[in-house]
């Protein structure tokens, strides 16, 4: 593509446009997010907490890139975007088996970027010449940084692929791909490869964290974790990406002494899904899936909680699948309940959860019997409907916004 130098003029207004995008108001940036991730296409990585968030990441940081460049050297060819980000998500997308069509993400979020920058650039001059001149070399600019970015990731997933195609990492990875499929490999040759006993009761867990510099061995110990508190020995664990970890391990793991882990050291932000308990290789499949459904909800619902587990959540799970007709449901349902505090809320769901059970709910709680009355007793005042007539409905939408956070 030829490239001529602009006037001065227009590069000076090629400049205040990239100020103007080095900080851009945040509906735009919630605009380019919801394009990175809309479509068939990209259904796969909008519902992988790690991946969705590492793509957002890395379309916003080309728009500042672009940015960055013609704020120092306007009008000029702007070069790829190879950073960390980036290659980032070129590492992740190979470890989920994913390849270059992913890009289109990037593709995607042009489309937003280029028509936010013409409304920028007419705000910034009404003069037709010099709009013209403007118009068409931004735009030719912005078409050029986005195909030989996405040339250079394409070729780093290559040599990505290329890597990670040997070794006893990308054997489990392989193995287990083919174990989730149902494909036909002899169940001896897969626990040879994998190194774990596939017959037994297994319970499967995802380990992730979405924080752009992820502690990648406090993931690694929450894994071990999740073997130890099970009581085994040797737990299955693959490197789904940079920043997941898939485990397996027979037996049950103990939720509290889990979160208890994660709490020791909040500031790694690693998080934990729980899938159910099953037996055999339909076993330690579901429970996989079943994992996977609890990381996506809490994804979905913007959760704080850092652990869940499938047995927990599956009603939730099911109710918060279209997320605006949940929160319907829980304001229609909690009313001036749904806004008060902590303590009142959990009151009630715990209450419900103990079957009504005043000295039970109270008991677990740990507070007195007459601390909870009353506390029923508020709630009820902000309760659209009597408790008592409507107990299922609002013991459901109290989970709902538990996880909801």
């Amino acid at each position: 593509m030829s490239w001529e130098t602009p006037s001065v003029r227009v590069r000076e207004l090629i400049r205040k446009g990239a100020q103007i995008v080095l900080d851009p108001p945040v509906a735009w940036l919630a605009e380019l997010d919801e394009a990175t991730l809309a479509g068939a296409h990209r259904a796969v990585i909008a519902q992988d907490p790690v991946l969705a968030a590492g793509t957002r990441r890395s379309t916003r940081s080309n728009l500042l890139f672009w940015a960055s460049a013609n704020v120092h050297r306007p009008g000029e060819r702007v070069p790829a975007n190879v950073g960390e980000l980036p290659v980032a998500v070129a590492r992740d997308l190979v470890r989920r088996g994913l390849n270059e069509s992913a890009l289109d993400a990037y593709r995607a979020g042009q489309g937003v970027a280029l028509r936010l920058w013409i409304q920028i650039c007419f705000s910034l001059t009404s003069d037709t010449e010099e709009l013209r001149e403007l118009l068409d070399l931004s735009c030719r600019s912005i078409s050029a940084f986005v195909d030989d970015t996405i040339a250079a990731v394409s070729e780093l997933i290559a040599r990505e692929r290329e890597e990670l195609t040997q070794g006893t990492h990308a054997e489990r990875r392989e193995t287990v791909a083919l174990l989730l499929d149902g494909a036909p490999i002899p169940r001896a040759r897969a626990e040879q490869r994998l190194g774990y006993r596939l017959a037994g009761r297994h319970t499967a867990a995802v380990v992730w964290s979405d924080e752009p510099q992820a502690d990648l061995a406090a993931l690694d110990r929450a894994a071990e974790q999740i073997g130890a508190s099970a009581g085994d020995a040797r737990p299955l664990a693959v490197h789904a990406s940079a920043a997941t970890r898939w485990v397996w391990v027979h037996g049950r793991p103990d939720p509290a002494g889990l979160l208890d882990h994660l709490q020791a050291d909040p500031r790694a932000n690693v998080r934990i899904a729980v899938g159910s308990t099953g037996d055999g290789l339909d076993g330690f499949r579901r429970s996989h899936l079943d994992a996977l459904t609890v990381q996506r909800m809490l994804a979905r619902l913007d959760s704080p909680q850092p652990l869940a587990t499938h047995d927990e959540v599956e009603m939730v799970a099911l109710l918060t699948t279209d997320l605006d007709h949940a929160d319907q449901f829980v304001r229609r349902v909690l009313g001036d309940l749904a806004g008060a505090d902590a303590d009142l809320t959990e009151a009630v769901r715990v209450y419900i959860a103990e079957q009504c059970n005043v000295t039970h709910a109270a008991q677990r709680l740990y507070i007195h019997r007459n601390t909870l009355l009353r506390r029923l007793a508020h709630a009820e005042r902000l309760l659209p409907r009597s408790l008592a007539a409507d107990v299922v409905a609002v013991g459901a939408a109290l989970e709902v916004h538990r996880w909801r956070g």
